[in-house]
């Protein structure tokens, strides 16, 4: 599933370039077909051919087709013209070389990405995440993570952890660097949701129990309804209550709220559990709306 995930992520940054190109001239067109028919070339055949390309004073959108030719060759010497555009290029075909340094994910070529992380501004350094991302390296995002001092690129890191479902990863991470919001938001993005359900039944930190509860709901599950449900009985605080009942609505818990609703003998807290039926769409609102007012 993961290898699904990052292909179609690089199918989607080629597609940008696609669409650029689908807007210039006759001329430029025929030059895309020309480089992607090196594709299936001998690299000591097509490689001359692209560096001349990189060399060249053509548009960023036919460099950029020749860079992912690049990243589809196996040859050390192809290895060393993408490291080479990517350190020296500049603009946006500098982080295009960066991203399909991700694409082809080679371990000598990523080695550069580690330098470009710290020497570059936020654009590079996002590119440099987006190409772990998609050469699955989770680790690499891991360790920017856990050496940083930026608070803004934890977050980035942590956030791409999230997206990357690296579990492990942001475990480690809260055992080293504490816990934190962005962390939390990351275990609902990887949908870890036991570590949240240690959260949200931890009253130690109230703030921080509102945040994991809600982001239980968000990571989802055949259980967390069961778990909300459960929350939201053993608690008197009406933040946590309110945040139970938001992580149910977001999880679509309809049946768990219906149980509270039958069981609850306060008519305020009745009242409110009615409109968060309402606004589920539960198939059951009309009949207790129904019996309701036939009750009145």
């Amino acid at each position: 599933m993961k290898h699904y995930i990052y292909t179609l992520l690089a199918c989607a940054l080629l597609s940008v370039a696609a669409t650029a190109l689908a807007q210039t001239n006759e001329s430029d067109k025929l030059k895309v077909a020309a480089l992607e028919a090196l594709i299936s070339a001998p690299p000591e055949r097509a490689l001359p051919i692209v560096q001349k390309v990189l060399a060249s004073d053509a548009s960023d959108d036919l460099k950029s087709r020749a860079l992912f030719i690049l990243s589809q060759m196996s040859t050390p010497e192809a290895h060393a013209a993408l490291t080479d555009a990517a350190r020296n290029s500049s603009g946006e075909l500098k982080m295009e070389a960066i991203r399909m340094i991700g694409i082809g994910g080679n371990a000598e070529t990523m080695a550069v990405l580690t330098e470009l992380y710290a020497s570059g501004d936020a654009d590079i350094k996002e590119a440099v995440l987006e190409a772990y991302l998609i050469a699955d390296d989770s680790d690499a995002v891991y360790q920017i993570a856990l050496n940083t001092e930026d608070p803004d690129e934890f977050e980035e890191a942590v956030r791409m952890l999230g997206s990357m479902r690296a579990t492990a990863e942001l475990r480690a991470l809260r055992e080293r660097s504490g816990m934190s919001d962005a962390l939390i938001d990351a275990y609902a993005i990887a949908g870890d949701v036991e570590s949240l359900r240690a959260l949200a039944t931890d009253g130690s930190d109230p703030e921080r129990q509102v945040l994991a509860i809600e982001a239980l709901g968000i990571a989802g599950g055949p259980d967390v309804g069961a778990t909300l449900g459960e929350i939201y009985r053993s608690s008197e605080s009406p933040d946590i209550k309110e945040a139970a009942l938001h992580g149910m609505l977001i999880a679509g818990s309809d049946d768990v709220v219906l149980e509270l609703f039958r069981a609850s003998q306060d008519t305020d807290e009745k009242r409110d559990l009615l409109e968060l039926l309402v606004q589920m769409g539960s198939d059951d609102i009309w009949d207790i709306i129904d019996q309701t007012l036939e009750n009145q």
